[in-house]
Order: structure tokens, then sequence, then C-alpha cells
């Protein structure tokens, strides 16, 4: 069994990262980059190295094609970074699991994969916050994505490191479901924000999740689960007040239920009304993170989203 690289002898890797081209994808694989390491980029056989605007190698895969994405893990690669969005359908994104872990068994290399605190579901009876240690209750919008977690921890036991972080809302370089909230108070004439209760979202800047990243392919040990989140829960109605800023338009209005969904699917809508408040703290003691960049408030009021062009 090969055992896992010491960080400190070889601090830089060859990385397969998947979804390199994503709105996540892209700043962490740039924090690659700049770290050193060396990464190739998994790419579909439509789209091409066009889709990525950094220099890095490609690779040609599919994940609806797992023999190619199991090929993509040579023997060289030191470790995978799965950053792609699931495909919706259990049964293939498992196969696409299997087909990356297969290569890496008894290697004692890294897969490290990217859920989301939508898998922890809404605080629930006297929970006031969700840690590491939650049980899952996952949103329809994201129903299986615990089951894949539990087979990339459970490969620990396979001489797989397996690693699974979950980001909470990402926002920053002007995109995320941020900008989202921007175009609409654009479109609306006032910040909306889903639901009439009280809803929070566990936030965190785009920039300190790629920082995590860095830390937990450095030195997280086999089968941890990571929170990525900076903020443990904003009130909607500040962010949806600081997106009308940013639109250069002013109020909030509640958007009901039933009337965002029919405009963003019944799932989507469901997320975005979910009240959840998010700890990282088991994460930022573990590895020494410290997320530092701005509020999601203060990035739409005065940061990125300024400068957001309307659509």
């Amino acid at each position: 069994m090969r055992h896992p690289q010491d960080p400190h002898a070889r601090p830089h890797q060859r990385l397969l990262v998947i979804g390199a081209s994503g709105y996540l994808g892209h700043v962490v694989t740039g924090r690659l980059l700049d770290e050193g390491h060396a990464v190739v980029a998994l790419v579909r056989p439509a789209d091409g190295s066009h889709a990525l605007d950094y220099r890095v190698d490609t690779v040609e895969g599919d994940l609806r094609d797992p023999a190619s994405v199991r090929a993509s893990v040579t023997p060289d690669v030191d470790a995978v970074v799965h950053l792609a969005t699931p495909l919706g359908d259990e049964a293939a994104d498992a196969a696409a699991l299997e087909a990356l872990l297969s290569p890496l068994r008894d290697t004692g290399r890294t897969l490290l994969y990217t859920s989301g605190a939508w898998v922890l579901g809404a605080l629930e009876g006297e929970a006031d916050l969700l840690d590491e240690d939650s049980p899952t209750r996952p949103l329809p919008l994201v129903g299986y994505r615990h089951r894949l977690e539990g087979r990339v921890l459970a490969a620990a036991a396979e001489g797989v490191r397996g690693l699974v972080i979950r980001p909470g809302v990402a926002h920053g370089r002007g995109g995320g479901i941020p900008a989202l909230l921007v175009d609409r108070a654009r479109e609306d004439g006032a910040g909306r924000h889903v639901g009439e209760g009280l809803v929070r979202w566990p936030m965190v800047h785009v920039d300190d999740l790629a920082d995590l990243f860095v830390m937990a392919l450095r030195s997280a040990p086999a089968g941890s689960v990571l929170h990525g989140v900076a903020e443990e829960g904003v009130d909607t109605r500040e962010i949806a007040a600081a997106a009308a800023t940013a639109a250069g338009v002013s109020g909030t209005r509640a958007w009901p239920l039933a009337e965002a969904a029919a405009v963003l699917g019944e799932p989507f809508a469901e997320a975005l009304a979910c009240d959840q408040r998010v700890s990282a703290e088991r994460t930022r003691r573990g590895l020494g993170w410290r997320p530092h960049r701005p509020t999601v408030v203060a990035d739409l009021e005065r940061g990125s989203y300024g400068t957001r062009s309307a659509a």
C-alpha cells in the first residue's frame, strides 16, 4: 500500500480537478496553481480546453462515461478534487464516484469531494446550530448527495484518503447565488428574500473557501468532514437589502415560496427558503482555517457586486 504523501516532504502535487470551469472550481483551480500544484482538468470532449481560462493540462472525460473517468486517474495523479455539480442521476453519480475511487484504492492517494451545507437540512426542534457531527437531512435539491459523501468517507477503509467539504452559500467575485439576487432586485425594483419567516444562510467568501481546499489537501486526516462556513447564519432579509444596494434600488420584499418556485423551480426555491445556522468551529480548529474576506453584506454593498452590470 502506498502511504499518503508527507505534505512537508512534497508540498507540490499533481491534481486532477473535476469541475474546474464552474464558479467554485475556477477559483479553487486558480488557488491550487498559485500554491505551485500542477493541475490536470477533466473536460468533456464537447467542451475542450476552451472552457477554461487557465493554462492547465487537460484530459477528456465525462462523468456519464465511467471508463473515461477511470482512465483520467493516472498513476502520476496524487489527488482528485471533485468540484462538479451532481448529474441529477444518483446511479450515474455513484458510478462516476466508483470510477474515481477504483484507481485510488490501496494507494493512500486523496479524493476530495465537494458537497454542501444543504445536506444538513433546516434547523429542527431545539437545535440552534448544525455542526460537522449533525445528522444529514438533505433537502430535495441535494437529495442523494449525503450518500455520495458516505461512500467517499468509507473509502478510508480501502486505502483512500477520502475527504468531504461542505461549503455554505458562496459569494465573492460577483458570482454565485448573490449574483442571482442582484439581478432579481434590479428586475423587481427591490431586494427579494424567499419565504416570509426567518431564513438564515451560512455564508462563505469563495476565496476563503479556496483556502480551505488547499489546507484540506495539505493536512486533513482521512475520513474528515469539513464545513466551509465563515458566517454561521445571515438573515436573508439583510442579504436582500444589500443586493438591492448593489442593484441600485432600495427596499426589500418577501418572495412567497410558491411564486419563487414558479420562477426558479420548486427544489431550488425550497433550498433558498431553508433556515440554517451552520458551525465550522471544528474545521477551523483542526486545520487552522481563518476566513477573513468581506462578509456577504459588505461584499454586496461595497465589494465585487457593485460592478456587476445589468443583464
